[in-house]
């Protein structure tokens, strides 16, 4: 494994990790916010279920540029 290939897989790991992380909360978040409206929790959870495919794409499209 060189040093590129061993930087990408830490910070995939790490970017996973704190995504993990926040995704145990999301069920408290989610209510939290559904009962202010539960468009507005659905609306929230649309955009975690989104993010790390966003995430991961600009991320991509930023390392292909080097």
């Amino acid at each position: 494994m060189d040093r590129e290939t061993r930087q990408t897989a830490l910070a995939t790991f790490l970017i996973l990790a704190v995504f993990g992380t926040f995704l145990y909360f999301v069920p408290t978040i989610m209510l939290a916010v559904g009962n202010i409206s539960p468009v507005l929790g659905g609306v929230f959870m649309g955009l975690v279920l989104i993010a790390p495919f966003a995430f991961f794409w600009l991320r991509s499209r930023s390392r292909n540029g080097r």
